[in-house]
């Protein structure tokens, strides 16, 4: 076992193999929960940063072990700036003012990071690194969904069929004793087909779930449909 653990983290064929394989099934594993959950970046995705990300760094040792004077970190450091723009074009900005992509975006950075760890050979930083990750990425998820459906404050976004039904609206959040603090109205744009929408910000009451108060938007008159933001 000694010899084993000698020789990968060492620099040889065996190293470089082995460095690559766990990198590849590291970044796989996350990517596949981000493809199952239909995020922008899945399973290919964050399996191919991790990879790059491995071989970079082992492209740096490859050079210092063959004589040239340079500086190991060069070249991973290119990495960890250069994602940025990878994982910038999967967030995105929506027209209800939604900000979605950020934890793709995160995992990509996380995933070279991690795939940077293993070429390095700093295997027992990568594995951590790995499992705080997947912990963070599929256990949190469901901690955060439940805070947010427990929670007294939020946005909704709501299409109407004739902006005369805004107020319709208004009157029946008000009888389940909400508060509006924020409504940001859109006009309609017949010609594109684009119906009345508003964005609209609430304080839930105590004791009143955020599917009851979407039950009561959605059976409001005028309002053709509605979601939460």
């Amino acid at each position: 076992m000694s010899d084993f653990i000698e020789l990968i983290n060492g620099y040889n064929w065996v190293s470089v193999i082995f460095r690559l394989a766990v990198a590849t099934v590291c970044g796989g594993v996350i990517g596949f929960d981000r493809g199952r959950k239909r995020r922008p970046a899945g399973f290919r995705t964050y399996m191919i940063v991790c990879i790059g990300a491995a071989l970079t760094m082992l492209i740096s040792q490859h050079l210092f072990w063959r004589g040239y004077t340079t500086d190991l970190s060069r070249l991973g450091a290119q990495v960890v700036s250069g994602i940025g723009f990878l994982g910038a074009g999967t967030i995105i900005v929506t027209g209800r003012q939604q900000i979605k992509g950020l934890t793709t975006a995160a995992g990509l950075w996380a995933s070279a990071c991690m795939g940077l760890a293993i070429g390095a050979g700093f295997y027992f930083g990568a594995l951590v690194g790995f499992l705080l990750v997947l912990f963070t990425m599929t256990v949190l998820s469901y901690v955060e969904g439940r805070i947010i459906a427990s929670a007294r404050n939020m946005n909704i976004y709501v299409e109407y069929t004739s902006s005369t039904d805004v107020g319709v609206l208004i009157d029946s959040i008000k009888k389940l004793d909400v508060k509006i603090y924020d409504i940001e109205i859109r006009r309609s744009r017949a010609a594109e087909g684009v119906y009345p929408s508003s964005i609209i910000s609430l304080k839930l009451p105590k004791g009143l779930p955020h599917a009851v108060l979407m039950a009561e938007v959605a059976s409001s008159i005028g309002v053709r449909s509605v979601e939460e933001v």
